[in-house]
């Protein structure tokens, strides 16, 4: 009796959708993406999907605290639509967006700008840093090495530079001590004179 009743539930159940296998566990398992031939089992796939997919819609809108709106026709031409507020809404505000921002001339906001810019250049000073050096193909390896090389020369030329200012100063300090010292030894010697 089981098996008879297995083996019709397979027969029926692979008449509605053929690309499931007639196996006896009901696992999930990957489809070959593809048009459903079976009118049927393509209108209960539209259906499932199509509440999946507003479903997927409110969580994100939920979620995310984001606007959005979905427009599906099925394959006889009949709308259906989902929204986190109102489509109408969220359709005029796309096109309020693309009305008042010329493409040429969009810049994205300024603070996404410094962002980027700010991960860019970390990126770029953990490189010079020998770090996350991996990705990095020879050329680049060799466009690194020089940029450390001369900033390595600078940074000896500016050490060198401060150490011969250093120097004079101090030669400099020197000098005066020194006539200092000979002006209190003349002022001394004039104080044991008299």
């Amino acid at each position: 009796m089981h098996i008879y009743i297995d083996t019709l539930y397979n027969v029926v159940f692979r008449s509605y959708n053929p690309y499931l296998s007639p196996s006896r566990n009901m696992t999930k398992h990957k489809i070959e993406i593809k048009k459903i031939e079976n009118i049927a089992a393509r209108q209960v796939a539209f259906s499932k999907r199509r509440r999946s997919l507003f479903k997927k819609a409110g969580e994100l809108s939920t979620l995310c605290d984001a606007e959005v709106a979905l427009l599906v026709f099925s394959a006889t031409g009949k709308l259906f639509q989902h929204s986190s507020s109102s489509v109408e809404q969220v359709v005029e505000m796309h096109k309020d967006m693309h009305s008042s921002i010329d493409k040429s001339s969009y810049h994205p906001p300024m603070e996404l700008q410094m962002r980027n810019e700010v991960a860019d250049k970390t990126h770029e000073l953990r490189q010079l840093n020998g770090e996350e050096l991996q990705e990095l193909k020879f050329q680049e390896l060799m466009k690194l090495e020089e940029r450390l090389l001369k900033g390595l020369t600078r940074v000896l030329k500016a050490k060198d530079e401060r150490m011969a200012n250093d120097i004079t100063v101090l030669a400099k300090k020197g000098v005066d001590l020194m006539q200092e010292n000979k002006k209190l030894l003349q002022i001394a010697d004039e104080k044991e004179q008299a």
